[in-house]
């Protein structure tokens, strides 16, 4: 299961600090919402925090992950809850029948702090916008995102039209990375009403971008997203394939 989603080294699933996770301040964690939370890694952490959320519901489309979370983790704490996210993707989550969409498991302005990480670098175009409407949707006037992306520039790609804004690296599966826009993932989410306070650059050049979005309302400024100028490296991602023992 770790090796699906990312991590698999032990020490990336423990907290010996137990100091609250990603740099949000505690305030924050009374209301965690967590879109794609696999076999339960940053909900481990949380678990192992000083202060545990007084509510977590974490989702996912894969039925394997969340079970193992129900099975595994719900029982070490009343307030956190796992919940399949039952969206077509064959890959992780087959079965016929299934919408492409489904709204976030949480009532408007309720969520303190959402995370999504890895995700966005795993949805198509189209499905990050529904997506992050779905984050501002949820997201209190004091909350917070913490969100993972893969950017690009556009401008150097000139043969592409004005409504792509997303670049796909596996045919079969373009989920298996999705590379966004960096002026247009900035408008989207200005659009929203949402706007990057804090962020983290890519270690190799071309990967993720760890960022902290919150309304613009809030007190914190928000800051452009400059030019990725880390050291080139690689860091592929999983290749997607089918194991059914994650997902019975």
């Amino acid at each position: 299961m770790r090796r699906l989603v990312g991590p698999t080294d032990e020490a990336a699933y423990d907290n010996p600090s137990r100091a609250p996770i990603l740099g949000v301040p505690e305030a924050r964690f009374d209301s965690v919402l967590e879109f794609g939370c696999g076999c339960g890694r940053w909900a481990r952490l949380m678990l192992q925090q000083h202060q545990r959320p007084r509510r977590y519901v974490g989702f996912d489309l894969n039925p394997g992950l969340i079970r193992w979370c129900q099975d595994n983790l719900a029982p070490c704490a009343p307030s956190f809850s796992f919940l399949h996210h039952d969206v077509d993707y064959p890959l992780q989550n087959p079965g016929d029948g299934k919408p492409p969409l489904r709204p976030m498991p949480a009532e408007d302005g309720t969520i303190g702090l959402l995370i999504a990480v890895p995700v966005f670098t795993h949805t198509t175009q189209a499905h990050a916008e529904y997506y992050l409407r779905e984050a501002a949707r949820v997201l209190r006037p004091d909350g917070e995102i913490a969100a993972s992306f893969f950017l690009f520039e556009k401008r150097f790609f000139p043969m592409m039209h004005d409504f792509q804004s997303a670049l796909y690296i596996n045919i079969e599966d373009p989920r298996n990375a999705v590379i966004f826009d960096r002026e247009r993932l900035e408008a989207s989410l200005s659009a929203l009403g949402l706007g990057v306070v804090r962020l983290q650059p890519p270690p190799v050049r071309g990967f993720q971008w760890m960022l902290h979005i919150r309304r613009r309302s809030a007190s914190e400024p928000v800051i452009p997203l400059p030019e990725d100028r880390a050291p080139f490296g690689r860091m592929p991602p999983p290749t997607p394939v089918m194991d059914p023992s994650t997902i019975r």
